[in-house]
């Protein structure tokens, strides 16, 4: 199957294409009808009911808690949660579990980005079976052409410690500098693997005090196997002050060095952490001061790649409606085709519905991320997701209201 950016588009083969293809505006993302077009009558009355729950801060609290002591104790309560938050927000406990739906996102006109949830390993036996899980995925993205890319984050293939303290360029001892070469041979072969197998690998980023190191590794594999086509993918967190200063400066050195800057956009994952050890050890926050600079920024790093689509290759992938309502906007503004090559949406699977389906009827190139594994392997993910759409208003999250509308528009209440 084909990668995501498979060549940079010229002047002329952009313009060939903006005259067969004109932009379909604007994208309506309060139509529930097609958000929910996939989900029956029962699905839907589910999705409500747990939504319902988790938009309780109390529940979720000592749910958490609650979930964590039970594994600790072995107590069964793994059947409940895949039953409930687990099918929600994942494909299954195996790939083989989730390829019905990557079939059913497929038959919206949907792709999937395949991650492997396991996080917080700390062993090499450990990290060297989460590699070889990460190139069966690539095996198996190269099948279907539903899923252009796989995800990972590199502390499911290194120690934290380790890469903290490379970050810190505190001298690793020879065991730990033999370790810090099993993980940059680890990452060469998924990376040589996914261009081999023309499919993309998506890097997260993580917390400010190991990203250097990232960043590093990352764009050190982009030298290699970015020249002809987008493989391997940096992430920008834009909730850090110094990230669009990074996106131009990493943009510049592409273009020095003669390879396709692929970058997933994110708002953050992390500020609260962030703040919390900045404040304790006494540096500056790398966190934006509010909401507003975070978006601000977001939206000019929209902007930044779009002027320079010709070798930028980037992902927008936020729930954020704004957002994304801007970039189809600056697209039909700059004569932009919605399926160009060079542009993906991204929204996180059981989540964004309203995004995702309505973008994808309009003809955009978009993706769900489709986070599988044990159950016991990504309660943190789980978690995560329970937290963010918990309301500490006392007001329904979005994603709970546009449920409700559509249960009111079938008529099932």
């Amino acid at each position: 199957m084909g990668g995501w950016g498979d060549w940079v588009m010229g002047g002329e083969i952009i313009h060939f294409l903006n005259t067969l293809y004109k932009p379909v505006l604007m994208v309506n993302f309060n139509d529930t009808e097609t958000a929910f077009a996939h989900l029956s009558n029962a699905e839907l009355r589910e999705a409500y009911w747990l939504f319902n729950l988790i938009n309780k801060p109390f529940l979720v609290e000592t749910g958490t808690v609650l979930t964590k002591w039970g594994l600790n104790l072995n107590l069964p309560i793994e059947p409940l949660i895949r039953r409930t938050i687990f099918k929600q927000f994942c494909g299954g406990e195996s790939v083989e579990d989730s390829k019905q739906v990557i079939a059913k996102l497929a038959g919206f006109d949907l792709q999937t980005i395949l991650d492997y949830g396991v996080e917080a390993k700390t062993t090499e036996a450990e990290f060297d079976r989460i590699a070889t899980q990460l190139i069966q995925d690539i095996g198996l993205a190269e099948r279907e052409d539903a899923v252009p890319a796989i995800s990972s984050k590199i502390t499911a293939l290194a120690r934290f410690a380790l890469l903290e303290k490379v970050q810190q360029k505190e001298g690793l001892n020879e065991d730990e500098q033999a370790e810090w070469e099993r993980v940059k041979k680890r990452v060469y072969h998924i990376c040589e693997a996914a261009y081999r197998s023309n499919v993309a690998i998506y890097f997260d980023a993580e917390e400010s005090w190991i990203q250097d190191t990232l960043d590093s590794l990352v764009i050190a594999m982009m030298t290699i196997f970015n020249k002809e086509k987008a493989i391997v993918y940096n992430t920008v967190q834009l909730y850090r002050h110094d990230r669009l200063d990074f996106l131009h400066a990493s943009h510049h050195d592409a273009t020095a060095k003669g390879y396709i800057l692929a970058v997933k956009l994110v708002r953050g994952a992390y500020m609260e952490k962030e703040r919390e050890r900045a404040t304790a050890q006494g540096y500056e926050s790398p966190i934006q001061e509010n909401k507003e600079a975070t978006d601000h920024d977001y939206n000019q790093a929209l902007q930044y790649c779009l002027d320079h689509i010709e070798n930028i290759v980037f992902c927008n992938a936020t729930h954020n409606e704004q957002s994304c309502r801007l970039l189809c906007e600056l697209m039909q503004q700059k004569g932009i085709p919605n399926m160009h090559p060079h542009i993906y949406f991204a929204q996180l699977y059981g989540m964004g519905n309203h995004i995702s389906y309505n973008l994808s009827q309009k003809g955009y190139n978009v993706a769900k991320y489709l986070v599988y594994g044990k159950v016991k392997d990504v309660i943190p993910y789980l978690i995560r997701r329970a937290q963010e759409n918990t309301s500490v208003t006392g007001q329904m999250s979005r994603e709970l209201r546009l449920l409700q509308h559509e249960i009111k528009r079938r008529k099932l209440v």
